[in-house]
């Protein structure tokens, strides 16, 4: 190879490795212009998490509002009950740290081929929009979110690894990113933001269930003390209690869940104007709870949002149930004469805190007044039970149940 071709080679060389340079610089500059927010960089750099006021969460069939008076965040949709705190505070918190993994150039038209198009009719196109607005009205954030899982998400047309969630930030008009947060318990349905725990009812003495639509009593179980077997009140000779029945009645609605709150405005519609009943408990220490139930119209309860490869149908036998409470709590405890002062020290302490504890529970109970919940036929099978279900098979039935009186809550047995 003579010196010539040596220098052409030389000068070949250089022009390409100028050429990749060159390509790789313009890609660097080009790839870091096309988005505002770069892998690593947050989503939303200046949320101001502690002026929200207000959000809304819209797609397919429902809007949930909720709104924050007084320090507490509420449903509006649920005549303004108490949203889940915990549940909202972390889905702030999670916007607020939310950071880019994959920035990708494409503005508001592109939205439909990532899930989030506003105007489509079903969930995996419509996903869903978050709006956040501060006491004043003024929005400080609107967001999209598809609504598709990791595993159900498509690798990004322009490249990435398909996880995480693409996202969209209204304000943001020249791309669309992907993040990493799953948002799993994200909804638009507003049962899904309600406050968890319903009424505790705890150490029951005596169970009174009316007939159907009727003052009545259908049956009436008592026990002596916490720790006693139920017996049937006005039983006929030779009648006697299945266990297997009754004994689920002593941790009646300890673990009691709802599955919404019915609005004042819609109970009309969605409560059968028949087969009302009344269950009347009350407890060793001192409570006493009023529960009417009634079935829900057929249709009425909208069906669950679609899951991957199932479909669960309307739950068509849930029931309406309202609750009253009232309760006498002691004001010292009865100390026995014999009692050492070392175990009265214990014993007051446990006092004091036990009575804590039921004033608590009485005062969330009252909160629950004026409220139509929707619970499950599952819940309240032990009382849904006729006389004849909590009695032994081979026990003769009466045919006609023995009068008895509904006991007024809190009064004589």
């Amino acid at each position: 190879m003579n010196k010539r071709q040596v220098i052409i080679l030389w000068i070949i060389a250089i022009a390409l490795g100028g050429g990749v340079a060159f390509i790789k610089f313009g890609q660097k500059h080009a790839t870091a212009g096309t988005t505002d927010r770069q892998p690593g960089q947050k989503l939303l750099e200046s949320f101001a998490v502690a002026e929200v006021a207000a959000i809304e969460i819209q797609g397919i069939g429902d809007v949930t509002n909720l709104v924050k008076k007084d320090g507490k965040w509420l449903v509006a949709q649920r005549d303004n009950y108490p949203a889940n705190f915990t549940a909202v505070s972390e889905f702030l918190d999670t916007l607020e740290e939310l950071k880019v993994t994959q920035g990708i150039q494409a503005g508001p038209s592109f939205a439909p081929r990532f899930g989030l198009d506003e105007s489509a009719t079903t969930n995996e196109k419509r996903g869903i929009t978050a709006s956040f607005n501060n006491a004043d009205g003024k929005q400080l954030a609107k967001l999209s979110i598809d609504r598709r899982s990791a595993a159900e998400t498509p690798a990004s047309p322009y490249g990435g690894a398909a996880n995480g969630r693409f996202i969209r930030n209204h304000d943001d008009l020249n791309a669309i990113y992907r993040v990493s947060e799953a948002f799993p318990a994200l909804s638009n349905q507003p049962k899904r933001w309600l406050a968890d725990g319903f009424i505790q009812i705890e150490k029951i003495k005596s169970i009174v269930v009316t007939q159907p639509d009727k003052a009545d009593v259908a049956w009436k179980l008592e026990r002596a003390s916490e720790d006693g077997a139920f017996t049937l009140a006005g039983a006929a000779a030779g009648e006697t209690l299945d266990t297997a029945a009754t004994d689920p009645l002593k941790s009646l609605f300890s673990y009691a869940k709802f599955d919404d709150v019915i609005p004042t405005a819609k109970t009309a519609e969605r409560i059968q104007p028949t087969g009302k009943r009344t269950a009347t408990i009350e407890t060793v220490e001192g409570f006493a709870y009023t529960l009417t139930f009634t079935p829900l119209k057929p249709g009425s309860t909208p069906p669950p949002a679609p899951k991957p490869a199932m479909q669960q149908p309307p739950a068509d036998d849930n029931y309406a149930v309202t609750v009253a409470v009232t309760a006498t709590l002691p004001k010292e405890r009865k100390k026995p004469e014999s009692e050492k002062p070392e175990d009265a020290k214990t014993q007051d302490a446990a006092f004091v805190a036990r009575l804590k504890t039921l004033t608590e529970q009485l005062e969330k109970a009252k909160s629950l007044a004026d409220r139509s919940f929707e619970v499950s036929k599952f819940t309240l099978d032990p009382l849904l039970k006729e006389r004849a279900a909590l009695l032994k098979k081979d026990a003769p039935a009466a045919t006609t149940p023995p009068t008895a009186t509904l006991p007024q809550p809190g009064g004589p047995h």
